[in-house]
């Protein structure tokens, strides 16, 4: 059975019928970004890579791909027993490389001359980043969007995470950026993906929208941590309707504490990122804080971080680049900080026309 040929966006357009989606590339290829759902089958690895490539430039072109092509050979052999012996004749994998060569079409004629239905994709993970780019131009357009606004600590997050329990739509990027969208943010010893697998998760989950329903967003900022939002989803957020999430300031500084545990056992590492605030605040404020952080009193430093410094930028932020926060019949939530009382939040969100 001769190889499928299938562009980027043929391929896109329904990943489902494929039972495999095998990427070739090295692992740290892979580790950038993939395909959704990829399984990574390197023809070279990453240190091989280097070897070939140096003997390629400074020895002979003949001579790297001699051994190159024993490298290959002899990680599909690889991949094939640890991965293909209990594959039944049905199984249908599509294989990609970076632009949809050598390296994916040595593993992909294998698999091929097996007997197996195999699908190449044309022009690799390059076209397939240059289709989701596209799509991300025009995805965002096809969706009623709601954007959920509130101080920080309101419990937005948890609101998202509620309203997809009771089986609305939802977008969270912070989630997908493993970023909660401020200086502290970042979860220590954690990492953010990288800007296309970032632009990759969110393709992957706008497409699984359904444009019939309303999709509920939190209301971040053009970057998420490191990362940038496509541009297409910040315009199309900025012009939807705000709902606006209320939660008494003693609740907020205990959900934080709650959610951002981690600074609460490690003193230090919360003073670090305090220390992100010394241009904005200047350093005898900061240092003011740090005290109080290391002396134990963590809720203290945690309301005056919200009543100076966050609430004053969000809500001039929010009102700048949100300008249906401030339109008449905005839906406003009230919630108490109690389970019972988020989800009649949620439950008012999703019955709001």
């Amino acid at each position: 059975m001769p190889l499928i040929r299938v562009t980027a966006t043929e391929a896109i357009a329904d990943l489902g019928r494929f039972d495999t989606i095998i990427d070739a590339r090295s692992e740290g290829e892979f580790a950038e970004d993939r395909l959704p759902g990829a399984v990574n089958w390197p023809s070279l690895g990453d240190a091989e890579r280097v070897t070939i490539g140096t003997e390629y430039k400074q020895v002979s072109a003949f001579e790297a791909k001699k051994r190159g092509a024993a490298l290959v050979a002899r990680n599909v052999a690889g991949h094939i027993e640890r991965h293909v012996l209990d594959k039944p004749r049905e199984w249908t994998p599509l294989v990609y490389c970076w632009r949809g060569g050598k390296r994916s079409g040595a593993l992909a004629t294998v698999l091929e001359q097996i007997g197996f239905r195999v699908h190449v994709l044309e022009g690799g993970y390059r076209d397939f980043r240059r289709a989701i780019v596209a799509e991300l131009e025009t995805l965002p357009e096809r969706f009623d969007w709601r954007v959920v606004c509130g101080p920080t600590g309101s419990g937005k997050s948890r609101l998202l995470a509620e309203l997809a329990g009771q089986g609305a739509q939802v977008l969270d990027l912070e989630a997908l950026a493993n970023h909660r969208g401020s200086v502290l943010g970042l979860v220590p010893g954690s990492r953010q993906p990288s800007q296309k697998e970032f632009d990759s998760r969110i393709w992957d989950a706008l497409r699984r929208l359904d444009p019939a329903r309303p999709v509920f967003v939190e209301s971040e900022s053009k970057k998420v941590g490191d990362l940038r939002v496509p541009e297409a989803l910040i315009r199309r957020m900025r012009a939807a309707p705000c709902v606006w999430l209320e939660l008494p300031l003693a609740q907020r500084v205990a959900l934080l504490i709650e959610d951002y545990d981690f600074f609460v056992r490690d003193n230090d590492a919360f003073c670090a990122r305090l220390d992100a605030l010394r241009v904005l605040r200047g350093n005898e404020v900061v240092t003011a804080w740090q005290d109080a952080a290391r002396a134990g009193r963590t809720a203290e430093v945690v309301e005056a971080l919200l009543v100076s410094h966050y609430d004053p930028i969000y809500l001039e932020s929010m009102r700048r680049n949100f300008p249906s926060l401030d339109a008449p019949g905005r839906l406003s939530l009230e919630w108490d900080g109690s389970p019972a009382g988020l989800e009649a939040a949620a439950k008012r969100a999703t019955a709001d026309p």
